[in-house]
């Protein structure tokens, strides 16, 4: 008897868990450069309307 070939579950779900995991950890230098980006951005406005008190 032959053996029927079996479709390989185990590593179709743990090549799709490393692509999920590469997605969401190079997520996380854009987040974080975005954060940076809003911080600098609020700094800025901050600072225009001090001068616009002063």
């Amino acid at each position: 008897m032959t053996r029927a070939k079996v479709f390989p579950y185990h590593q179709v779900m743990l090549a799709g868990l490393v692509l999920m995991s590469a997605v969401i950890l190079s997520g996380c230098n854009t987040v974080e450069g975005l954060g940076e980006d809003a911080q600098s951005g609020g700094r800025a406005i901050e600072n225009t309307a001090q001068d616009a008190a002063d």
